[in-house]
């Protein structure tokens, strides 16, 4: 698979402790990326942070937090992010969605013989 030029990033902002079905919502919307076809997703781990409950996160207190940040991003082409988006509006029920307008510098995807 090949990218390049105008593309679509979408940034979901969830808690690590959020589930779909009784396991990882990151995961879920990984396979979900995955299964849809869409060029690639990764998930980051914050070191700290706060959302909507003004509870900080952070890693660094004795009892260390169970709920980090995560984010999740997902480039690809406009018209398949735009069309992944209703299976975010299911998944996503805390958190944050963003959308930016990017530009792909070079991506070239791995064949299977590469693995």
């Amino acid at each position: 698979m090949r990218l390049t030029g105008s593309a679509l990033r979408v940034t979901i902002f969830i808690g690590e402790n959020d589930t779909w079905h009784h396991k990882p919502l990151f995961t879920e919307i990984v396979h979900r990326a995955h299964k849809a076809g869409l060029a690639g997703a990764s998930v980051f781990r914050g070191v700290e942070g706060y959302g909507a409950s003004s509870l900080i996160h952070t890693y660094r207190l004795l009892s260390l937090s169970e709920d980090l940040p995560v984010a999740i991003v997902i480039v690809d082409a406009e018209d398949r992010i735009r069309a992944f988006l209703p299976q975010l509006d299911e998944l996503v029920a805390e958190g944050v969605v963003i959308l930016d307008d990017c530009e792909v510098i070079r991506y070239v995807g791995r064949g299977k013989e590469g693995k």
